[in-house]
């Protein structure tokens, strides 16, 4: 695929700077360079030269410029580059130039990564792990999005694929020839079944990773819940050394859930502060304590907090991990289960820290995650639904039935890196792209 439109934006941060970059992808790269530059550089090179507007010839700046010739490009089109000085005013109109030549126009966000996946230069699950990498807040986080841009999910993905079309070959194969006498059909259908059994044990392995891969690019859940009053708010300041959330001795202060972000040891953890848990007629508070109920039962880990007068804790959803935390340490309390911390004196938060990072790495570090979006996993459960109905069915279902069901096993593993229904996936993805990328 090759664009007839030339797009360009800036690659670098806005604001005053010592350099600004500007990506130049299209047709129009060589003229546009010789337009503004007087001569085409040679490729691959970074050359000084003086930029002029086209349409006065007026001096914009002296830069760096280079030419990257197609297909070897990123974007697997004609691709140049501009090195500016990073004045606001000298950005402003060299952009304002490149919008002015024919063939030209603003890129729009994830446009350059967009036309690398649509000329075969990167799959969309390294799309992904691009869109993961500029994301990432954490070293896990990093290292997981560079396992997704060196291709290793969609490795993985092509070779169960490439498995899927050989199962898919010998079923029609079967079907095609079956009144051939020279056909053994009792081979082929043993060979088939053998290998779809393979492939189906293999995804449903890729799938019973307990969403590590989800878990660790959105973060660990922590969240903070008990009575009011119990030290949630003051304990959401201290662990993550900010005022966050106000506190109050007044009860039910808290009416919405409070969410932190934080680097602990390298993996991306989300404190939750929440409305205390009690029965109220405030119709407000009760929406608040009606989220927290919500956010405990999909949480990764409930911290319960006990305060000194041993008011009752909250009962936990079936499944929620809890964590008793005794609260206020600093006064006097009775002696209960749990640890017990105190967001004023500084006691036992350390131990409380190790004990959230241990529960984390419990969760998200157990192997390297090949499933790292939803996306991912409901192609891949489509597949391997696929694979089961041919296997259940195997020796009852019409041969053509079969056949469908591995064409469609093939079809869903084609969805994971971009290779069927690509459009509406593509624009989901770069939405959320930066301008430039």
């Amino acid at each position: 695929m090759t664009s007839g439109t030339t797009i360009f934006a800036p690659a670098s941060g806005f604001g005053r700077a010592a350099i600004a970059v500007i990506r130049v992808s299209g047709p129009a790269c060589a003229s546009l360079l010789t337009a503004l530059g007087g001569t085409l550089p040679p490729p691959r090179r970074l050359s000084l030269r003086t930029l002029r507007d086209p349409a006065d010839g007026e001096v914009l700046d002296q830069a760096l410029v280079a030419f990257l010739p197609g297909p070897a490009t990123v974007t697997g089109e004609d691709m140049a580059e501009l090195h500016l000085h990073g004045g606001l005013a000298v950005r402003a109109g060299v952009i304002r130039a490149l919008a002015a030549f024919p063939g030209c126009r603003p890129a729009e966000a994830g446009a350059f990564t967009r036309r690398a996946v649509l000329n075969g230069r990167l799959d969309l699950t390294e799309a992904e792990g691009i869109a993961d990498l500029i994301d990432a807040e954490t070293e896990a986080q990093r290292r997981q999005a560079l396992r997704q841009l060196d291709g290793a999910l969609g490795r993985q993905v092509a070779a169960w694929r490439e498995r899927a079309i050989g199962c898919l070959a010998g079923a029609e194969a079967a079907l095609d020839f079956s009144d051939e006498g020279d056909v053994d059909e009792a081979a082929l259908d043993a060979g088939l079944l053998d290998e779809a059994l393979a492939l189906r044990d293999e995804i449903a392995a890729a799938l019973a990773d307990e969403r590590r891969g989800e878990r660790l690019r959105e973060g660990f859940t922590v969240v903070i819940a008990g009575p009011p009053n119990a030290g949630k708010s003051t304990l959401l300041n201290a662990l993550s050394r900010r005022e966050a959330a106000i506190v109050s001795a007044q009860p039910g202060t808290t009416r919405d859930a409070i969410e932190v972000r934080c680097d602990l040891g390298g993996l991306p953890v989300i404190l939750v502060d929440t409305a205390g848990l009690r029965e109220t007629e405030d119709a407000i508070e009760a929406e608040g304590i009606a989220r927290t109920r919500r956010r405990m039962a999909s949480a990764d880990l409930v911290l319960r907090l006990v305060p000194p007068d041993g008011a009752a804790s909250p009962p936990l959803s079936a499944g929620a991990r809890c964590l008793p935390v005794r609260t206020k340490a600093d006064l006097a309390g009775a002696p209960g289960e749990g640890l017990a911390v105190s967001a004023l004196t500084g006691a036992g938060l350390d131990r409380l820290l190790d004990a959230i990072r241990a529960e984390a790495e419990a969760a998200l570090e157990g192997g390297d995650a090949l499933i790292t979006r939803e996306r991912h996993r409901d192609a891949l459960a489509r597949c391997l639904a696929h694979l089961e109905r041919v296997l259940a069915g195997a020796d009852r279902l019409p041969p053509e039935l079969v056949a469908e069901d591995l064409r469609l096993a093939v079809r869903a593993l084609g969805e994971v890196a971009g290779q069927v229904g690509v459009e509406e996936m593509l624009d989901r993805l770069f939405s959320g792209f930066c301008i430039g990328k």
